[in-house]
């Protein structure tokens, strides 16, 4: 898995049964202005555990297409939601 794309994201959406909707977020330049502006992608990962909770922030890769729209799956949790 050497070649493949890492992206780091906030998981936003965990009803799935096993995966997760994870929002990442790149900053771009406004091609006009020049002001940075937030753009915001959201990706459904395959969550093998289920562990996943809202608001933890994970690591996933690429990988084969393993249902319509879900082409990611999540290797590791980066931070854990703060429990307000």
């Amino acid at each position: 898995m050497a070649n493949k794309r890492e992206v780091i994201g906030v998981v936003v959406r965990d009803k799935l049964d096993k995966g997760v909707i994870v929002a990442v977020e790149r900053r771009v330049r406004d091609n006009v202005y020049g002001k940075i502006r937030r753009r915001t992608t959201r990706f459904m990962a395959h969550d093998e555990t289920g562990s996943l909770k809202v608001g933890d922030r994970v690591a996933m890769v690429e990988s084969r297409p393993l249902s319509r729209r879900k082409r990611f799956v999540v290797v590791r949790i980066v931070e854990r939601a703060r429990v307000v």
